[in-house]
């Protein structure tokens, strides 16, 4: 069989996209949510893949910038939509796209990839690996109790429409990113994924609500949650599931955690997205009544080994030379000197002996601060041959904020 990859044309959208849906069970998506897919797609990154005239694979993108340690925001292509015909499986489609895909971003001068995995085990032969926690959590506010920061009692919170909310909790959002590594830099359009509510999809729940926490006249943080209603013999032990819950300060964000406590008629906060390190861990009474759960999040592919390394901050300083080995993408294989710290860093090749070993997979775990290179040396997957070096460069590769994609694309 040979398999032709080539941009999409938009004749053949509707054939690319019923493909993709039937890759993914067959289950129509709500008119909204497919309207708001139709309207974000970027051609000019959508692949398509054929046999003869067979339009037998997809493989999307759009282009982003993701939040790093030391809260630049690097260009990325969000890898997404891919998926290979049932009837051409495991004839070399999915590499031929994945390909494809990675020559096209470094054409684009785009020094990573990054996507969300629906089977992680994909994707690690691409060189992508997971950077990303995110923590689910149900809290039963029967029973747990929070303790409060200074200056909880001085905000005042607020309940809106959703359109009237959308403006200043895009505001909000905003503020937060530079912040916490993972985050996205939401483009024009995108806004409108945060209030996406087809009734469909509930699931019991009510519509989205959205509540602002404002302090002199500003808009200091927000919470978009929903509430599904539920009844026993005891009474009423309903659940607010929270799809966002952002402050710019502790005292913005705890009055709007006690809001979600203090529902009339629920016995349960269900916080599905959160980062691993979610200050309402810390606000507490119980942890072990908050049923805690950590899934993975946001998959790091480096494209560009030198410019994505250069593009980050280190938390320490850092003079280390890093063997890399990329098959897929050959280009990054060989030594590269890493030097900088907190000020920023430069990544460039080099004939010096290297200190440590590893593939780019390890690079991409790593990238966002989220896990250390001791752990994936421990694992074997990392290789010291200069004494100290891999302590130094776990500590160096660090972020004092845990990284978290905060929605999926």
């Amino acid at each position: 069989m040979t398999v032709e990859v080539r941009r999409l044309d938009k004749a053949f959208h509707e054939e690319w996209y019923g493909n993709l849906v039937l890759a993914f069970g067959g289950v129509e998506e709500a008119w909204q949510e497919r309207a708001l897919w139709d309207a974000l797609t970027e051609y000019d990154r959508a692949l398509a893949a054929w046999d003869g005239d067979r339009l037998i694979g997809s493989a999307g993108g759009f282009g982003f910038r993701v939040s790093v340690p030391g809260g630049a925001l690097v260009p990325a292509t969000g890898v997404t939509m891919v998926s290979v015909a049932t009837t051409h499986r495991r004839r070399g489609v999915l590499t031929a796209m994945m390909r494809r895909q990675l020559d096209d971003v470094r054409a684009l001068g785009e020094p990573l990839a990054v996507l969300t995995a629906s089977e992680p085990a994909i994707y690690g032969r691409f060189g992508y690996a997971s950077a990303s926690r995110r923590l689910v959590g149900r809290i039963d506010t029967d029973r747990v109790r929070l303790s409060l920061p200074a200056g909880t009692e001085e905000v005042r919170l607020r309940r809106v429409g959703l359109e009237e909310g959308l403006e200043p909790c895009e505001s909000v959002y905003a503020r937060r990113v530079p912040g916490r590594p993972g985050m996205l830099a939401r483009q024009p359009g995108w806004e409108r994924l945060a209030v996406l509510d087809p009734e469909r999809d509930r699931e019991g729940h009510s519509p989205l609500q959205c509540v602002l926490a404002e302090r002199d006249g500003e808009v200091v943080g927000y919470t978009r949650f929903s509430i599904r209603p539920e009844w026993d013999e005891a009474g009423p032990k309903g659940t607010v599931r929270v799809r966002d819950l952002y402050g710019l300060d502790p005292a913005a964000y705890a009055a709007l955690l006690r809001y979600l406590f203090s529902v009339d008629l629920t016995s349960t906060l269900h916080l599905p997205d959160s980062p691993v390190d979610a200050a309402w861990q810390e606000m507490v009474s119980d942890v072990r009544r908050c049923r805690l759960r950590v899934r993975d999040g946001l998959y790091v592919r480096l494209v560009d080994v030198g410019a994505a390394l250069s593009a980050r901050a280190y938390r320490t300083p850092v003079d280390v030379v890093l063997e890399v080995e990329d098959a897929f993408c050959p280009w990054n294989e060989g030594r590269w000197l890493l030097t900088g710290g907190p000020a920023g860093a430069r990544c460039v090749p080099t004939g010096r002996e290297a200190d440590l070993s590893l593939s780019v997979r390890e690079l991409g775990a790593v990238y966002l601060g989220g896990s250390g290179l001791t752990g994936l040396g421990a694992a074997g997957r990392v290789v010291e041959h200069r004494a100290g070096a891999l302590e130094e460069a776990s500590v160096a590769f660090g972020s004092s904020v845990a990284p978290w994609l905060p929605h999926g694309f």
